[in-house]
């Protein structure tokens, strides 16, 4: 929904109209207000409602974020497996 909202709102502009209109939008005090609204919207919806889906969020959040670090180490140790097997090793 918001991509759709940014894309409405530069889709009218000139390339040269693009920077002056993005400019603004990446300053500290704007970042901090959308992350503020965003924020304000998560506990508006999940937690106001007694939602069970906040802890949902964590647990899947948990387990991506733990993928995401682990993943670098077995793809080592696949291409570990991969170069034993191409020179003959176990």
């Amino acid at each position: 929904m918001a991509m759709r909202n940014f894309f409405n709102e530069i889709k009218g502009l000139k390339v040269k109209e693009l920077p002056s209109h993005l400019k603004p939008m990446f300053t500290v005090d704007y970042v901090k207000k959308s992350i503020s609204k965003g924020m304000d919207n998560y506990h508006r919806k999940y937690i106001m409602t007694s939602s069970i889906d906040p802890l949902y969020h964590v647990c899947f959040g948990g387990m991506i974020f733990s993928y995401l670090v682990a993943l670098p180490e077995e793809r080592r140790h696949l291409e570990h497996q991969q170069h034993a097997k191409e020179h003959g090793g176990h």
